[in-house]
């Protein structure tokens, strides 16, 4: 089969065949020691689709895993996420070795459960690879605790308290990453602010181009295309740095904009909404007056 072409890994017990490992002890959650799984002698291409969760902590040499059209060298110990549907390959040589975990979880030994609504609030599973999580000596340390309590729980004598137990580690886990997310926005804060810098950047010339009149109002996907990020991780770390979404930095620069024309051209309403990118001028009149709690017309009665 064509490295283009993934194929799709329906089962958790398929995954354990395809990676020559013995049989899964609980068919619906797994976990796999990377040094278990052999990798081929030769270089190798390999794209998936998995019908399940992975949370994984990795290590490797000489080994790039992709996730969409992003690839990552795993030459540090970090932590991802992927969510059932979501294209994933590895790529290696024939001196390829990794090191780590990989905790496969079904959506099925979800069902009926709080954890099979909310684990979709945790934004990482969106995540691109080069957004993984770089954890501390500690922090791994936190999460291999986790690990173990959930592995020897599955391996055990299975009661009808198991399933309970097993989904309340898995949610201190996902808490945990996303404390650890949230500490690696915050401790890698210059390189964000350089980030919000474009961010700006990429408005002031959007705006200054009019490229609003024939595109439209600026898109959060084309921010992030331009950033060479995914929607969800600049989201996020926008918000942890500035405390407002993408979206509302948009708009933050749509009213800046529009307060600029309204004080200094004698445009109409309307004709200010056309030239920031506005269909219709209620919709401009609806964001502005939420912003400012002024309407247009009497924002620039109270300038003049």
């Amino acid at each position: 089969m064509p490295a283009s072409v993934p194929f799709k890994v329906k089962s958790i017990s398929q995954l354990h065949e395809l990676r020559g490992l013995p049989r899964p002890q609980h068919p619906l959650i797994s976990v796999i020691d990377l040094q278990d799984v052999k990798l081929p002698e030769e270089p190798v291409k390999q794209t998936a689709v998995l019908d399940f969760y992975s949370i994984s902590v990795k290590q490797g040499t000489r080994l790039k895993y992709k996730y969409g059209q992003q690839q990552y060298d795993f030459d540090e110990g970090v932590m991802f996420f992927t969510a059932p549907g979501q294209v994933i390959g590895i790529e290696s040589d024939k001196d390829a070795t990794h090191t780590g975990w990989v905790l496969f979880i079904h959506p099925d030994f979800l069902w009926n459960t709080a954890l099979a609504k909310t684990i979709k609030k945790f934004e990482f599973f969106d995540y691109a690879v080069n957004e993984a999580l770089f954890l501390s000596e500690k922090e791994e340390r936190i999460l291999n605790g986790l690990l173990s309590l959930i592995k020897q729980e599955y391996s055990s004598n299975v009661d009808k308290f198991s399933q309970d137990i097993i989904i309340s580690q898995i949610e201190v886990m996902l808490n945990y990453a996303e404390r650890f997310y949230h500490r690696q926005f915050i401790t890698r804060r210059a390189a964000n602010h350089q980030i919000l810098d474009k961010l700006e950047q990429w408005l002031d010339d959007y705006f200054a181009n009019e490229k609003q009149v024939t595109d439209g109002l600026p898109a959060v996907q084309d921010i992030a295309d331009a950033l060479n990020m995914s929607p969800t991780y600049l989201g996020a770390m926008l918000k942890a740095l500035t405390g407002l979404s993408t979206q509302q930095h948009i708009h933050e620069k749509l009213i800046e904009k529009a307060k600029e024309k309204l004080s200094t051209t004698s445009l109409t309403v309307s004709e200010v909404a056309y030239q920031l990118g506005f269909e219709h001028s209620q919709s401009f009149n609806k964001l502005f007056k939420a912003k400012t709690n002024q309407s247009p017309l009497e924002f620039r009665k109270a300038f003049n």
